[in-house]
């Protein structure tokens, strides 16, 4: 659906004109030949409606409007009633037809109205012997303010029986008035269309061929079109009202619909929203074409706004997203070229930075992100896994080495050098010589073994200054030393603290060659 399109019925209508009840009053009876207003048995009249069959149709529905009856010529005008005929040889008139609330006929297809609530009044049953007679020829009177008046001739059956014929005839009029009295009062059709069909009856209802009291249905039917009247300005109004209503609804969404559209970033709830409005919008009807089609435009207009900028905001993500998958790339790339490199120190550096650098490159959604991850890891696992193995190699050459280094501290703290001093030192200097020559040991061993082999030169040295007391000062270089290696394992002790695993490296790299000098110093001032 186009963004212009009005959803539905979007065009509202004006409401439908009032189904109006049909007219209850029966046409009369097919007259016998040489007499118009004459009523054979075989016709009759069927009785009144039920309350149930005077239901009123729905006012909201369409139907079509029905003609009044027609007129029934005077009786005093019609022609000499000839004798009746044997029943078996009268023609059968035709038959009356049963008044009722008329068909109803089918919703609009444009726009289903809600059904009115059904106005229903109870059939009207009078007397008509309190209010006309039947003579001796036939004629048919009912009695008037202004008089008697004929209004037919009854040619078959006693007077009783024609009487009540045209009393049903008045009880049909008769609930037709209470019918539209009672849509009047309840509000259920519309008053101008009620005023109509009260202004007919007032008018047909004095020459109505009829018995019954026909000045005061008149009247009934007369104060209707006064009611009416106020009636029609206050069914306006409510109207007015409705309308107003209606449109300040459709006003309220299309402006949130245009704050959306202005503000919103929330892509997919508001689409949703927006998705909703329109459903909200086809269930809202009562509105001028002319306004309804204002709003709609406002709303579309809202909509369109809220699609463009969701649009650009996905093509800049997906712009986003391209340039984000090359830096990557390109950090893979770089990350594939260290892999096979063995400076194990400065590599393990540029793959920490490289890491930095990935960390800080936005994503590129869940499923891109991790297959570059994947790619980038795999370079990096390449380089560490070989330094884990050099590793590996070095800690066993080391664990060797301090193996070799155990076993001549083992034989120097043999050495006695109070039985043979001369001996003794000569002994100990070659067993320096073979220890000094043994590579790098672990560096959690490396301070017990110097501490040993300081030891043992600690004795022989003692026993050569036997008996001569002396304080030598410790070499300058040596305690510098020795502060330096001390100061190194500070700073390693906190890079730990910190988790930071370049300084860790770093501050490990620079001990060992700390404690490597210290060691070299210890030697030359031995020597």
């Amino acid at each position: 659906m186009s963004s212009t399109d009005n959803p539905g019925p979007g065009v509202q209508q004006e409401s439908p004109p009032v189904a109006e009840t049909p007219e209850t009053t029966a046409p009369e009876a097919a007259p016998e030949t040489g007499s118009p207003d004459a009523v054979t048995p075989a016709a009759g009249t069927p009785e009144a409606p039920t309350p149930a069959d005077a239901a009123l149709a729905d006012p909201t529905e369409d139907a079509p409007e029905v003609a009044p009856a027609p007129e029934q010529a005077p009786a005093a005008e019609a022609a000499p009633a000839p004798e009746a005929a044997p029943a078996a040889e009268q023609a059968p008139a035709a038959p009356v037809p049963t008044p009722g609330p008329g068909p109803v006929p089918r919703p609009s297809k444009k726009a289903k109205a809600a059904p009115a609530p059904t106005v229903t009044v109870e059939a009207v049953v009078t007397d008509p012997s309190l209010w006309g007679r039947v003579d001796d020829e036939g004629t048919v009177y009912v009695r008037t303010a202004d008089g008697e008046r004929a209004v037919g001739s009854w040619q078959a059956g006693d007077a009783e029986a024609g009487l009540a014929h045209y009393g049903r005839r008045y009880d049909d009029i008769a609930t037709e008035v209470s019918l539209l009295e009672a849509r009047l009062k309840a509000h259920t059709g519309n008053p101008g269309e009620i005023k109509n069909k009260a202004q007919q009856l007032a008018e047909s209802i004095p020459t109505a061929a009829a018995v019954g009291d026909l000045d005061g249905l008149a009247a009934r039917a007369r104060a209707m079109v006064e009611t009416a009247e106020s009636a029609t300005a206050e069914f306006r109004a409510e109207k007015a009202a409705a309308r107003a209503a209606q449109i300040a609804r459709k006003e309220a969404l299309a402006a949130e619909a245009e704050q959306i559209g202005a503000e919103s970033t929330s892509w997919k709830a508001a689409g949703d929203r927006l998705k909703a409005i329109v459903e909200e919008w086809k269930t809202i009807r009562g509105i001028d074409r002319k306004t309804d089609e204002a709003l709609w435009t406002r709303f579309a207009a809202a909509r369109d706004a809220f699609g463009r900028r969701r649009g650009t905001h996905f093509a800049q993500l997906d712009a986003q997203r391209g340039e984000t998958r090359a830096a990557k790339q390109e950090l893979i790339k770089e990350a594939q070229r260290l892999a096979t490199s063995t400076d194990w120190g400065a590599t393990s550096a540029a793959m920490r930075s490289l890491m930095d650098r990935w960390k800080a490159v936005p994503r590129t959604g869940r499923e891109g992100d991790d297959d570059l991850w994947k790619e980038f890891r795999a370079a990096q696992d390449v380089f560490f896994s070989a330094r884990a193995e050099q590793d590996k190699v070095r800690d066993a050459e080391q664990t060797a080495n301090q193996q070799a280094k155990e076993e001549l501290l083992a034989e120097a703290e043999k050495l006695d050098p109070s039985k043979d001093l001369r001996g003794a030192q000569n002994a100990l200097r070659k067993i320096q010589e073979r220890y000094d020559a043994i590579g790098h040991v672990p560096r959690g061993a490396m301070r017990s073994l110097e501490d040993r082999m300081q030891a043992v030169e600690q004795k022989v040295r003692g026993a050569a200054d036997a008996g001569r007391v002396r304080t030598t000062p410790e070499n300058p270089m040596v305690t510098s030393m020795r502060a330096a290696v001390t100061k190194a394992e500070e700073q390693l002790a906190k890079a730990e603290a910190a988790g930071d695993q370049r300084r860790i490296d770093e501050a490990k790299a620079n001990l060992a060659t700390r404690q490597e000098w210290l060691a070299e110093a210890e030697k030359s001032a031995r020597r």
